[in-house]
């Protein structure tokens, strides 16, 4: 039985640019209990995208010579619309990945920290004591990891693959047991 959508409502602990100036960190790295650092998959390095814009561009030139010797000159200007548009899709991807999270736990909070694309950071700061891990088994596609605390949530990762969201989920779990203890 599928559960229905949780919204997101915890309100955050912090809110800033990451890139002019940012927070204020939280701790030492050797302070952390469990550190994760979250990016989104990128199928494609940069070497493939040069190779893949390569092949667009050969293809489209040959198309373009080829309706213009026959007269048809005004479909080159849709060849090289195609480029344009081949090339803006992965830069919006790329720009789309530089979003990541970081989950921090030290000995008195576990610290989230959304940062997006245009570099506005915000922080949540939950109890490790009262701070609850959640998510469906079997973990699906549409399944969300949620951590709860005092009957709100906030999702985490949702930009992972299932089998990284429940692995997610079994080491963060384990690593707050390990902080009650």
């Amino acid at each position: 039985m599928a559960r229905s959508a949780i919204i997101e409502d915890m309100p955050p602990a912090a809110v800033g640019k990451a890139a002019a100036k940012p927070l204020d960190p939280v701790a030492a790295e050797d302070d952390f209990r469990f550190h994760a650092l979250l990016y989104p998959n990128r199928s494609l390095s940069p070497d493939g995208f040069k190779r893949v814009l390569g092949v667009v561009i050969l293809a489209n030139l040959i198309n373009a010579v080829v309706y213009v010797t026959l007269g048809a000159w005004p479909v080159a200007f849709f060849c090289g619309a195609d480029i344009v548009i081949v090339w803006l899709a992965f830069q919006a991807s790329y720009v789309s990945g530089r979003r990541h999270e970081r989950i921090m736990l030290t000995e008195d909070a576990l610290w989230v920290s959304r940062v997006l694309p245009s570099g506005h950071e915000t922080r949540w700061r939950l109890d490790p004591w009262r701070a609850r891990v959640r998510i469906d088994r079997p973990v699906r596609h549409e399944t969300q990891l949620h951590l709860c605390q005092h009957g709100r949530t906030l999702i985490v990762g949702s930009f992972l693959s299932p089998k990284e969201r429940g692995e997610l989920a079994e080491a963060l779990d384990r690593a707050l047991l390990e902080a009650r203890a």
